[in-house]
């Protein structure tokens, strides 16, 4: 089940290419011909969506871990670190000018997404409430962690309900 979710968070973490090259492109679905292109957009903007929203009810099935308060040393905020990656997917998916070229583009991404197997960020996570943090242990290992909840003063809070992603990347439902 874990190989299968990683899996899954690297499809929908990489995905927005997809989405921003078809937007791009003006691609519509066939059964929308009648209908604005913009139609067509809005799918393939909740497409993802949907999916991110789905991977949370696949993450109940994770193998359960926790954290204790006393073993967290340090947290940092990592929802902004992302953005520079963000912004240079959107990038190389506008510079991508036809459909082999974006599946060729889109599978390398995915496969170094998947194979690095240290982070899971899917800015989505954002629409629906999520944070990033890199935790320090006392152990001095760094972990991130997907969670809802606002985090500021290490120490102060215990992750009693967290799914294991891998052995450095936790969410907490």
């Amino acid at each position: 089940m874990k190989t299968l979710y990683q899996l899954f968070l690297a499809f929908n973490s990489t995905w927005l290419i997809a989405v921003v090259f078809l937007v791009k492109e003006k691609y519509k679905f066939n059964f929308l011909n009648e209908f604005p292109t913009y139609y067509s957009w809005v799918i393939f903007v909740l497409i993802p969506i949907i999916l991110t929203a789905f991977s949370f009810l696949i993450a109940m099935r994770l193998p359960k871990d926790r954290l204790q308060s006393s073993s967290v040393k340090e947290i940092e905020l990592a929802n902004n670190n992302f953005l520079p990656t963000y912004l240079g997917y959107f990038f190389v998916s506008l510079g991508v000018n036809d459909v082999p070229t974006l599946v060729v583009v889109f599978m390398m991404i995915y496969v170094f997404t998947f194979l690095s197997q240290t982070l899971y960020f899917n800015p989505i996570f954002l629409l629906f409430g999520y944070h990033f943090y890199f935790i320090k242990t006392s152990g001095s290992v760094k972990i991130f962690l997907i969670t809802r909840r606002q985090l500021k003063t290490p120490g102060e809070n215990g992750f009693e309900k967290l799914r294991r992603i891998n052995n450095y990347t936790f969410i907490e439902l």
